[in-house]
């Protein structure tokens, strides 16, 4: 079996466990069990649409399928949260949007790719802020198998890179990150509620 091979399995592995990680979410979703925040989706179904084609543009190869599952379920996502998302929108939120959007907007004049990943990493940060603070509030309204096994397949996708530097590997080394910290905070607020609901019997 060539190297090449050896990457390709598991960039293709990477994108069956992204693909598997949206299933509860879709399900939870049409349940009514999960509210996603329609502005951290839109964000992040744009930039994950963008760097996929960054990626692609630098050789990534098939480390980079991930990121385009991500970008159309994302998207996907997105569409359907137009409906059962979360509906409060704060002043906090809509800070968030509009700096996402002047994100965007950088990088449509950069011409470096490698700025151009660096911009989109840092707006999908941003992009997380609604999520973040509705999810604080609401710790059981996301589905955190998504954020768990997206980042594992993010991992798998690291070592399926044709083209390992900062262009290819900066976006999903910060979407493992986020994600972890993400997933913490939520263990820990559900954790939170539990104590407090046994102090008060």
């Amino acid at each position: 079996m060539s190297f090449l091979d050896y990457r390709v399995i598991l960039g293709g592995f990477a994108a069956i466990i992204g693909v598997i990680g949206f299933l509860p979410y879709f399900r939870n979703l049409f349940a009514g069990r999960t509210k996603p925040h329609t502005f951290s989706w839109l964000i992040w179904g744009i930039l994950s649409a963008i760097t996929f084609a960054a990626q692609i543009a630098s050789g990534a190869g098939p480390g980079a399928w991930i990121i385009g599952v991500a970008a159309t379920l994302s998207l996907a996502v997105f569409v359907i949260a137009i409906f059962k998302g979360e509906k409060e929108i704060t002043r906090l939120d809509k800070i968030s949007l509009a700096s996402a959007a002047l994100g965007i907007a950088l990088w449509v004049v950069t011409t470096n790719p490698l700025w151009s990943v660096v911009i989109v990493t840092i707006v999908d940060a941003v992009g997380y802020v609604p999520t973040f603070r509705k999810t604080y509030k609401q710790p059981y309204g996301e589905t955190l198998t998504l954020y768990f096994l997206s980042s594992v397949s993010f991992v798998i996708s690291l070592f399926a890179l044709e083209v390992f530097d900062l262009t290819t590997a900066l976006y999903p080394t910060s979407l493992i990150a986020t994600n972890m910290i993400f997933i913490s905070m939520v263990l820990m607020r559900r954790r939170r509620n539990v104590v407090s609901s046994i102090s008060y019997r």
